[in-house]
């Protein structure tokens, strides 16, 4: 048996990107989650993942949507990162959005947004697999310094030589 804790440990020691993942409600109210479990998959088709607790509030939601946007976080957006990890019905209180063309509510300032239709879900344990086949990629005009999560917190990714 792996001790959760210490499975926990050495999971955070993997540097890792932040995204929110948002989608619409019945009532037309923006909700999401946090995620850095999240990775592209497949170019053709272009495909991605991300695995959502299946406690959350807002899994049910973003599977029942059929689609999503997920978006690559900047640095500047640690407001979102938090408010979207949090529990809870308001959640995106105070975070401005838009709706794409595509209906998905988008969050300014990503360093890129990739917005989905559910292709297909598996079982991961605890957390579902959720894949997304891509329907739409966008990019800053100008580009953004990128969000990293590692042993729990948030941050730059500090700049490479």
């Amino acid at each position: 048996m792996i001790e959760p804790g210490i499975y926990k440990d050495v999971m955070s020691s993997f540097p890792s990107g932040v995204t929110v993942v948002t989608t619409l409600d019945p009532d037309g109210g923006i909700v999401g989650i946090t995620a850095s479990a999240f990775s592209a998959l497949s170019i053709d088709p272009a495909l991605v993942l991300f695995c959502p607790n299946y406690a959350s509030d807002t899994y049910p939601i973003l599977r029942d949507s059929k689609q999503f946007a997920i978006h690559l976080l900047s640095a500047d957006q640690t407001a979102e990162a938090y408010a979207f990890a949090s529990k809870g019905k308001e959640k995106a209180k105070g975070i401005e959005w838009h709706l794409s063309a595509l209906g998905n509510p988008l969050l300014g300032k990503a360093t890129a947004i990739i917005e989905c239709e559910l292709w297909r879900e598996y079982d991961g344990g605890d957390h579902a697999i959720i894949v997304g086949a891509v329907k739409n990629l966008i990019l800053p005009e100008q580009p953004v310094t990128p969000m990293i999560y590692h042993k729990g917190k948030l941050g730059p990714l500090p700049a490479l030589a």
